[in-house]
């Protein structure tokens, strides 16, 4: 049976070369990069080096980069970190959209409980942030407007140049969570305009256990841990100096290779929607078509042509090799329809009856052909129940 990894958005295999390059911080290179001896100043140095790569890659000072354990962590820190900064001045407004990934949906409703409050931004049929609404929603109080680069699940990509113009018009600062865009599509700061950017390396095929926070300079930022000084106070704690080299080659890769692979990419996504279709015609497709990022497609079961158990077509498809996902990983295992499908106007059971392929570098032309068939054999099972 073949297997086919069409998961990349979960999360991605570690590239041989980033392995290769973290390998003598996990032995001869041990060193904390917080001593002040020739082993801590060695650790400091491919920290350092590895901060400015990556910060040099989105078009940053490597001052504005802080190291965190991950996207969930960066989205909390950005968010609550903010907030409660702005507190003191009044701002306790915040403006999210309804399409975010739970890591800012989540850290947006603990704030509420803190005595924040939360205005939501609904979606469009594309699944996609009206700037006009946004703008609608902001107030004077408003501390943070978080609105994602790109959507985890059906891949649309959000105006968060325009959405950051019309929040700075009232002072308030903008996040973004851009984990799924940096190294698909070019992710430059200051062309987005952002205060400040959430992204990760195991997307990349980086190290899982780290990801980075910008933090445009000069925007006040409390910290949610205590106890060292290490990333200037903004993230104390030992950093993983091994797992950082690694981000950073990660993040070097994939910006010399975005181009032609962005675009390899979008030619096997277009090759299986075509495919799927011509030849399932009570299928609907999630998402922008055109303003969209390379490697995703989502698609769902129209409920109003054929009923089915949707929350079985993801195992289905595994059980013929094929590893694909129902929504975000975080909530994959759930019997919940898709929030995001949902926001968009699909019904419940079209929801629960979704398909996210993500394409990586593992993905060929031949890997088209069989995951339609499959997903005919899965569905025609199913049909019969």
């Amino acid at each position: 049976m073949n297997r086919i990894y069409l998961d990349h958005t979960a999360t991605t295999p570690l590239d041989p070369r980033v392995r290769e390059a973290m390998g003598p911080y996990f032995s001869e290179q041990f060193g904390n990069a917080s001593s002040v001896h020739s082993y801590g100043r060695q650790a400091k140095a491919g920290l350092e080096k590895a901060r400015g790569t990556i910060a040099q890659s989105i078009g940053a000072e490597p001052g504005e980069l802080f190291f965190t354990s991950g996207g969930t962590e960066s989205d909390n820190l950005a968010i609550v970190g903010a907030a409660r900064a702005a507190r003191a001045t009044g701002r306790t407004h915040l403006v999210t959209s309804r399409g975010e990934h739970h890591a800012v949906l989540d850290t947006c409703a603990a704030l509420a409980n803190e005595g924040h409050s939360l205005s939501l931004a609904d979606l469009d049929e594309y699944g996609r942030v009206d700037t006009e609404l946004v703008r609608s929603l902001v107030k004077e109080k408003t501390s943070v407007v978080s609105i994602m680069h790109a959507n985890n699940e059906i891949g649309t990509i959000n105006p968060v140049a325009a959405i950051a113009s019309a929040a700075h018009q009232s002072g308030a600062l903008v996040h973004t969570d851009a984990v799924q865009s940096v190294g698909k599509i070019p992710v430059i700061v200051k062309d987005l305009g952002v205060d400040l950017m959430t992204f990760t390396a195991h997307k990349l095929y980086g190290p899982k256990g780290i990801g980075a926070l910008y933090v445009r300079r000069g925007t006040m930022l409390d910290p949610l841990f205590h106890g060292g000084g290490q990333e200037r106070g903004k993230r104390p704690g030992t950093e993983n100096v091994a797992l950082a080299v690694g981000f950073a080659v990660a993040v070097d890769l994939a910006l010399r290779a975005m181009s032609e692979e962005s675009a390899r990419l979008a030619a096997l996504r277009d090759a299986l929607e075509s495919t799927i279709r011509a030849r399932f015609p009570y299928i609907i497709f999630n998402g922008d078509p055109s303003n969209r990022l390379p490697h995703i497609l989502s698609i769902s079961v129209d409920s109003r042509r054929m009923r089915l158990e949707g929350e079985m077509l993801v195992p289905n498809m595994d059980l013929r090799g094929i590893a694909v996902a129902s929504g975000s990983a975080c909530t994959s295992g759930s019997i919940q329809p898709s929030h995001v499908i949902l926001a968009m106007g699909r019904d419940s059971d079209t929801a629960r009856a979704t398909i996210r392929f993500s394409f990586g570098m593992s993905n060929k032309e031949d890997d088209v052909g069989y995951v339609t068939d499959s997903l005919g054999g899965v569905l025609a099972q199913m049909a019969k129940g």
